[in-house]
């Protein structure tokens, strides 16, 4: 897989990533409004909407967080522990960026890790995938992100006064409508339906079974074995 981690003119690559986002932006945009007008209806002020979007810049753990919170007896450990289990897929999808990380030092590369979520990782596989693919593309969807995130977050929780029930407008769905477009773009043909069946099913069958998130977890492992078993398959099928 030929791919580019330092291109000779970094800024192109940037505003190239910045500019595949703007679609993705959009939705997030809108579920961080939600995220925003909920946090405001759990006491959370306007700074504090600020810095926990600023620093801990992850959507989902977030929406966990935001469950658990409780103004003035907070359980941060659960919190913590909670939020860092959602997030261990992202140790699976920073590792599938080695082509591109490998030649930073270590330092650089975690600098660069610690922006990466799910919409900006499967935008920088995909430009892999095609030959391309650089650090300076992924920093520029990281951005962008970040911003329509932010930004979003504390215009929802300014406006959460406005704003009574966020269903009522469909927000809530904007997250759901993310990840479809994402496994659309992503979609290479019927070898992906094993993957995405075991991780589905895996998911929905620990959501009944085991309470808390783990689910995420789970689905996650089964899908990620799931598509190692077919693509070791594949490759031996191919040799043969």
């Amino acid at each position: 897989m030929s791919t580019t981690a330092l291109p000779s003119r970094p800024w192109p690559q940037f505003m190239l990533g910045m500019r595949a986002f703007v679609p993705l932006a959009i939705s997030i945009a809108a579920y961080g409004i939600v995220w925003g007008v909920l946090a405001g209806q759990r006491g959370m002020s306007v700074l504090e909407v600020a810095l926990m979007s600023g620093a801990v810049f992850a959507g989902a753990s977030q929406f966990v967080a935001l469950d658990m919170w409780e103004p003035g007896n907070l359980p941060i450990l659960s919190i913590v522990v909670t939020t860092a289990i959602v997030n261990l897929r992202f140790l699976l999808m920073s590792g599938t960026l080695y082509p591109l990380l490998a030649p930073l030092p270590r330092s650089r590369s975690l600098l660069v890790v610690a922006g990466v979520s799910d919409e900006q990782w499967a935008l920088t596989m995909g430009e892999m995938r095609e030959g391309r693919g650089s650090i300076a593309f992924l920093l520029g969807t990281t951005l962008a992100c970040w911003l329509s995130w932010f930004i979003s977050t504390i215009g929802g929780r300014l406006a959460g006064s406005l704003i009574d029930d966020p269903t009522k407008y469909g927000f809530d769905f904007a997250f759901t409508a993310t990840f479809l477009a994402l496994l659309l773009g992503m979609w290479k043909g019927r070898i992906d339906i094993v993957p995405w069946a075991v991780a589905a099913l895996s998911a929905i069958a620990a959501a009944r079974l085991i309470e808390g998130n783990w689910y995420i977890i789970i689905g996650g492992l089964a899908g990620s074995f799931a598509g190692a078993v077919v693509e070791t398959m594949k490759e031996r099928r191919d040799v043969a």
